[in-house]
């Protein structure tokens, strides 16, 4: 076979392909309406799914959506707002301020179609009456910090909001809103991602405030006198406005799992999926996937060798220090540490949307000899992780994955060679 690490980039790249806006978007086209056609979104891969949308849609079109700063995509009818993430900013504010201003005034001939996607949660703040940007931006600083998974996030964020939990689709009444999601959520529930703006949730103030205590959450006081009130509540699933709508997931991590299990058949090597909706701290979930591999690679079971491991979903990191690093990272710094000195394991974990945290990495690639390459790089990796400082061991030795912004997200892939 060719060498691990460009074996591992295709089984990457061919996960990607599966959630291309470009092959997903035309199989879920909605019907034409009599009247106009908005199309608003929010995301890391909104753009993207603007332009795939641009492209297939003949019919007259006005819209706006946002993204991450440097995740733009050309378009020609439909405008494209860059803003902060993972931590709001005005950008922003103002985004989500225009969105809600869009579908503003529209009628039952009307066509909202909302391109939702990952990451949208920090690029629409909309301080609910009585907070401000500051709060919202405390507020994602401190579930960043907490551990807490995804889902719990996310009902936390949109009762903190007026343009998430449903809020935007609100907005829009009379008019028919058709939602195209591309899920980074494990469980693919598509009123969790990016908080659910045109997709209402049975979540209530009761869950915010229940994970809020559960993490230990210290929160601004007049957010969790927000929170505390019924001002804080979210429209429900019954709420006569949102009557008729529609939610089409059109990609997610289970199809693109398939995608990248099928390429590596395609290349002679077995590939098993372990879940799609792993989530866990991430060091702890690297330390179980290393002794996974660690049984394959010395007593030849579960699996038989040679095999590739996949697994997705979406893993935490509570913050302990303030190194560089995001939970793919942070992973494979503890895959590492696990499997350090075994031969025949090659493993990458990345984030399918090409940024993992902050920096401009998606990733990084490991096998059994990363342990004594960061030795001799004067890295100790143990200490680089209990700092939270994965990002800086991998640079270290020059196994940074750095595939750039990719136009998706259906959120973290592993992909474990043990050869």
């Amino acid at each position: 076979m060719t060498d691990p690490k460009t074996f591992l980039t295709s089984i990457f790249n061919a996960a990607v392909a599966a959630a291309d806006p470009e092959q997903t978007i035309p199989n879920h086209l909605p019907a034409k309406p009599k009247g106009r056609t908005i199309v608003i979104g929010a995301g890391k891969g909104s753009a993207q799914m603007a332009a795939a949308f641009e492209k297939v849609w003949d019919g007259p079109i006005d819209g706006l959506v946002v993204t991450r700063y440097g995740y733009g995509a050309k378009c020609e009818r439909i405008e494209i707002i860059e803003a902060a993430h993972p931590v709001p900013d005005a950008a922003g504010l103002e985004a989500s301020r225009r969105l809600l201003e869009k579908v503003r005034g529209l009628t039952a001939d009307d066509l909202v179609v909302g391109l939702i996607s990952g990451g949208g949660s920090a690029l629409l703040p909309s301080p609910a009456p009585g907070l401000t940007l500051a709060d919202e931006i405390a507020v994602n600083e401190v579930l960043l910090a907490s551990g807490a998974p995804i889902a719990a996030m996310n009902t936390i964020r949109k009762h903190v909001s007026t343009i998430k939990g449903g809020r935007l689709a609100g907005a829009a009444h009379p008019a028919r809103v058709v939602s195209l999601v591309v899920s980074d959520i494990p469980g693919d529930n598509p009123a969790l991602v990016a908080s659910g703006p045109t997709v209402p949730d049975s979540g209530s103030r009761a869950d915010a405030l229940a994970s809020i205590a559960a993490y230990g959450m210290s929160l601004p006081d007049a957010v969790m006198a927000h929170i505390q009130s019924p001002a804080a509540d979210a429209p429900r699933s019954d709420d006569p406005r949102l009557a008729g709508n529609e939610v089409h997931l059109i990609a997610s991590a289970g199809v693109s799992l398939e995608a990248a299990a099928a390429e590596a058949k395609r290349q002679g090597i077995e590939a098993v999926i372990l879940s799609d909706s792993i989530e866990g701290e991430a060091r702890e979930v690297g330390g179980v996937h290393a002794a996974i591999a660690r049984e394959v690679a010395t007593r030849n079971r579960p699996f038989a060798k040679p095999i590739l491991i996949l697994s997705g979903g979406e893993t935490t990191v509570t913050l302990r220090a303030k190194g560089k690093g995001g939970r793919n990272s942070e992973f494979l710094l503890a895959f590492a540490i696990g499997i350090g000195g075994v031969d025949g394991i090659h493993a990458l974990a990345a984030d399918t949307d090409g940024i993992d945290g902050s920096e401009n990495n998606a990733g990084a690639f490991a096998d059994g000899t990363t342990l004594a390459r960061m030795r001799a790089a004067g890295v100790d990796a143990k200490a680089m992780l209990a700092g939270n400082n994965a990002w800086t061991a991998f640079n270290a030795v020059g196994d940074l994955f750095v595939p750039g912004p990719t136009g998706t997200n259906v959120n973290d892939l592993r992909a474990i060679l043990i050869r």
